[in-house]
């Protein structure tokens, strides 16, 4: 009984044994990951994504490392400007791991080198620029950045794509000069596009006035153009009928004394003249009337003359 318990503790052994090395040799590595093989504590290769063997208790797998792209947002860092003001800036790098070995064996921690490598390079590139440059000018900043810390962390085995300043804060102070300064900004801005308006629209309203006043005046010039051709046209037809009557020089000499006394219409009419030509007229009712016209020059006669006599 002895014997057969001990054999069965060698073969339980055994079995162990034999599964501990299994477990040692074989290694999985995933995807977008690599491990670093040390054998009898010197470097021995790289594995890659796949099944592989290792010799027990011979190769040690140290730990495996992400070549995924990465990013570490490092807390804010106090970085003095040109012109001596402390601003707070917040960075994110995104790095990722290109050679496992390197990035193994060429540095301890690369996270805090790239950390305090960005802090340094930061107040480096922001330390020449004054506050309005460091607020304007984010991405010649990232790219200075970017350049320093790509060529720094190449022989760690990592690359660094990109880098970018989420926030730069001004001292309170100066932001609320900046405030204000925006405020005024605004309101200056407000008041000319105020101005630009109100000028406009008077631009518009004096435009519309004098095509108001020039449609008007055309108006006015067609009106008068209309009522003077009807007016000719009037007299041209009274022309007309007059000479189509024939009238002799009695009738219109009658006619024009019929109309004397509506010259002498109203409170100013004293006094009015007979023109010259009228004389051969009312030479040919002298006659009838009873009265002979002087044949020398142009009779005046008053208003009241025109009223008959008793």
């Amino acid at each position: 009984m002895d014997s057969n318990i001990a054999i069965w503790i060698v073969l339980l052994v055994l079995v162990l044994f034999v599964v501990i090395v299994l477990v040692r040799a074989v290694r999985i590595v995933p995807q977008a990951r690599a491990g670093v093989v040390e054998r009898l504590g010197k470097y021995q290769r790289t594995l890659n994504p796949g099944l592989t063997i290792l010799i027990p208790f011979v190769d040690r797998l140290l730990p495996l490392l992400d070549l995924r792209e990465q990013v570490v947002s490092f807390p804010p860092q106090p970085v003095i400007t040109e012109d001596n003001l402390v601003v707070s800036i917040d960075t994110v790098v995104y790095f990722q791991v290109t050679d496992a070995r390197a990035a193994t064996y060429e540095i301890a921690n690369y996270i805090q080198a790239v950390e305090q490598l960005t802090t340094t390079t930061l107040r480096n590139v922001v330390g020449g620029l004054n506050l309005e440059e460091a607020l304007t000018s984010r991405d010649q900043i990232n790219g200075q950045l970017r350049g320093v810390l790509d060529e720094a962390t190449g022989r760690w085995g990592i690359r660094v794509s990109r880098v970018e300043l989420k926030a730069i804060d001004p001292p309170h102070s100066i932001q609320d000069s900046m405030e204000k300064q925006m405020r005024a900004e605004r309101d200056r801005r407000a008041a000319i596009l105020t101005a630009e308006g109100t000028k406009q629209s008077q631009i518009l309203t004096a435009e519309g006035q004098r095509q108001a006043a020039i449609l008007a005046a055309e108006g006015d010039a067609k009106a008068a153009i209309l009522r003077a051709d009807g007016e000719a046209q009037a007299i041209q037809k009274v022309f007309d009928a007059i000479h189509k009557g024939n009238p002799t020089q009695k009738l219109l000499a009658y006619q024009y004394l019929q109309t004397l006394p509506k010259l002498a219409e109203g409170e100013s009419n004293k006094l009015w003249i007979i023109p010259s030509e009228v004389g051969e007229a009312l030479k040919g009712i002298g006659s009838v009337l009873g009265a002979a016209v002087p044949d020398n020059g142009t009779p005046a006669v008053s208003a009241t003359d025109t009223e008959p006599r008793g």
